[in-house]
């Protein structure tokens, strides 16, 4: 079955206010969302593989679209690190259509059965995963979010509303062209997924003050956005707020292992929220100048407490400031510690709480480091750099969530449902 798209489901009506903008489409959305609901497994899956043709086909536009966003962003100061994550070039696209593909491979959560019981009196209680509804996503210049977003959403058997951020308009309404097409040619509804039509700031607070039209934020950006969306949103928020993760070398660990993992946590892409911030060393530890010289030789400028200074007489004084800071960039904080308790002490007063690692070969140590410390992702012998969903086999990620109610880490389709309770009785009534 092919859809139509209609051009007129997004559009800015002419006087429309941000409210009345945003509460058309979440009313629309929720409709959508109703009839998402009803489609089956396959359906859906065959919605996104739809969808992942469709964004191939679409290439040439795609990239022309998103060439007008990284040539303005040059010319407006963007940052290397924003820039990175702004550009597409065709192996990317290709990834991101990828991951479409995979989204539609995994197994579909809605309707999983999490637990069954039955109570003495006959009564047969199960609690079953459903779609959270509509989900709002207000993101800034990764126009992959516009791929990832719609994909774990329709997935998950919800409608988006996302809201990009100016700095990718183009790619983003090129990308949701093509992503809506597709879905529609499957037979999906049009406003499961839909893009906010306008870059007026009142929309963010339309979307963050709409409760009872949708039923989660997820922000996707810089601290500015996040802490906004928090302070702000009278709807349920999922989100992190900074990526200070750190990655504590013990005095058991393996130099060159040490070594390999600091510079891949630091240095394979310094723009993300799982790059290592903060490198504790401990003072036993003999590789110390190694590791340290490995990073200083990758270009990385490293800012120090008075030892770690003193391993190397290019590694900078550290301020105050730079053990709470998400550089996002090519700098380190490094500090020399006396032992597992103090890392552990300097972890739980900096520490953003979204990943965390240590490297040792103490098997005793490494599971105190697990249990003790209070983040989303802890690690042991690895990179920090994996703290994503597609590296822990959920497929394309929402985001990384770091609070304490409903998800926690990688956000993807199980983060992306509630459950209800179903109760079946043979005629039971309360005495």
């Amino acid at each position: 079955m092919k859809a139509s798209v209609n051009p007129a489901v997004n559009p800015a009506v002419a006087g429309e206010t941000p409210e009345a903008l945003v509460e058309r489409m979440a009313r629309a959305g929720r409709i959508a969302q109703r009839a998402l609901a009803l489609m089956d497994d396959p359906g859906k899956a065959a919605a996104l593989r739809s969808a992942a043709s469709a964004l191939r086909a679409s290439e040439a536009a795609v990239l022309a679209a998103n060439a007008l966003d990284v040539a303005a962003g040059k010319a407006n100061g963007l940052s290397g690190a924003m820039l990175d994550r702004l550009m597409l070039d065709p192996a990317r696209l290709g990834a991101i259509a990828d991951a479409l593909e995979q989204v539609a491979a995994l197994p579909d959560p809605v309707g999983q059965v999490i637990d069954r019981s039955e109570r003495p009196n006959g009564l047969k209680l199960s609690r079953v995963r459903v779609p959270i509804g509509l989900i709002g996503i207000i993101y800034e210049s990764r126009p992959n979010v516009t791929a990832d977003a719609a994909a774990l959403c329709l997935r998950s058997g919800n409608a988006v509303l996302l809201r990009g951020g100016s700095e990718a308009v183009h790619s983003n309404r090129a990308i949701h062209a093509a992503l809506v097409q597709g879905l529609c040619n499957a037979g999906a509804p049009e406003a499961a997924v839909q893009l906010v039509p306008t870059q007026d700031r009142a929309v963010v607070g339309a979307m963050l003050a709409a409760a009872g039209l949708i039923d989660m934020i997820v922000p996707r950006g810089g601290k500015s956005l996040v802490a906004r969306v928090q302070a702000d949103a009278r709807v349920p928020v999922l989100a992190h707020l900074d990526g200070i993760c750190h990655t504590y070398i013990h005095a058991a660990a393996d130099t060159e292992m040490a070594s390999a993992i600091a510079l891949n946590a630091k240095m394979r892409r310094t723009g993300i929220c799982g790059s290592m911030e903060t490198l504790l060393i401990d003072a036993q530890f003999p590789g110390a100048q190694a590791v340290v010289a490995k990073l200083l030789e990758s270009r990385c400028e490293l800012r120090g407490d008075a030892r770690a200074c003193a391993l190397d007489p290019r590694i900078l004084p550290a301020s105050a400031n730079d053990w709470d800071c998400e550089y996002l960039d090519a700098i380190l904080s490094v500090a020399v510690v006396d032992g597992l308790d103090a890392a552990l002490a300097h972890v739980a007063q900096h520490s953003s709480h979204h990943t965390d690692a240590i490297v040792t070969s103490d098997a005793a140590v490494a599971e105190r480091f697990l249990n003790e410390v209070d983040s989303a992702i802890v690690m042991v012998n690895a990179s920090t750099q994996f703290a994503d969903g597609g590296e822990f086999g959920l497929g394309a990620e929402i985001g990384i969530a770091t609070g304490r109610l409903h998800a926690r880490g990688p956000v993807a389709l199980e983060g992306l449902t509630t459950y209800k309770w179903q109760v079946r009785g043979s005629g039971q009534v309360r005495p």
